[in-house]
């Protein structure tokens, strides 16, 4: 079965459509799918869920979908860093479920492990757990978190093979995995594509049952948050 795409566009193409739930990989600026986000945003579907950790930053990633009003909801942990977010969401045009960063994490790879819910700790006694199940185990109280099973999942990755698997690089390797696993159909941007047995067994992240289409291109490496200082005068 044919994996590799020439382009963002061709690897999405027949799979979205308006109100679909999309699990993005990425943290902060880190592993973040900009290319497959592009797509989306010229697609022009619009009342997107989107489940990932935070989202971008203003006019980079996900913040692209904010600024063209596609995004109605985020299943997020992390919500700084983006005025339009902060904007949007006080002003009552974003919904936002706000998830502790480990339970999202997990969520999303109970998704993909066919898991429809898992009982934790995390967020009892807060307003994370207002409205859920709530269970005695061992005398402590747990509340019922569900599994995200995604329409599309968009991730990316350093080097993968023309199979889907895929190896990703220090904090890239953050949502990327997880994300890629809750999605029904996953498509996947990486760095560099070789072929079948290049890759160290030992060294693969995600195995490439879980990835459906993937593409090559060219990636911007942004520093979200940079600090120097001064020179010294000589």
């Amino acid at each position: 079965m044919k994996k590799v795409y020439g382009t963002a566009a061709e690897a999405l193409d027949g799979l979205l459509s308006d109100g679909m739930l999309i699990a993005a990989g990425g943290f902060g600026l880190c592993g973040i799918p900009e290319l497959l986000i592009d797509a989306i945003v010229e697609s022009g579907i619009k009342d997107l869920t989107v489940a990932s950790n935070n989202a971008g930053v203003d006019g980079f990633g996900l913040g692209k979908l904010l600024e063209t009003k596609q995004i109605k909801k985020m299943m997020s942990s992390y919500v700084g860093e983006n005025a339009e977010f902060m904007r949007q969401y006080l002003s009552g045009e974003l919904e936002l479920e706000f998830n502790p960063q480990g339970t999202l994490a997990e969520r999303m790879r109970a998704g993909g492990a066919g898991i429809p819910g898992f009982y934790t700790q995390t967020g009892v006694g807060t307003q994370i757990a207002e409205g859920k199940e709530v269970k005695i185990f061992n005398g402590k109280e747990y509340i019922l978190e569900e599994g995200i099973f995604a329409d599309l999942a968009i991730v990316k990755a350093w080097k993968a093979d023309t199979t889907g698997n895929a190896i990703f690089r220090k904090t890239a390797r953050n949502f990327n995995p997880p994300a890629a696993m809750c999605g029904k159909i996953c498509v996947m941007e990486v760095e560099e594509i070789v072929e079948p047995g290049e890759l160290d067994p030992d060294h693969i992240h995600l195995p490439g049952i879980y990835v459906h289409r993937l593409i090559k291109g060219e990636h911007e490496k942004r520093i979200e948050q940079r600090t120097v200082r001064q020179k010294e005068a000589s």
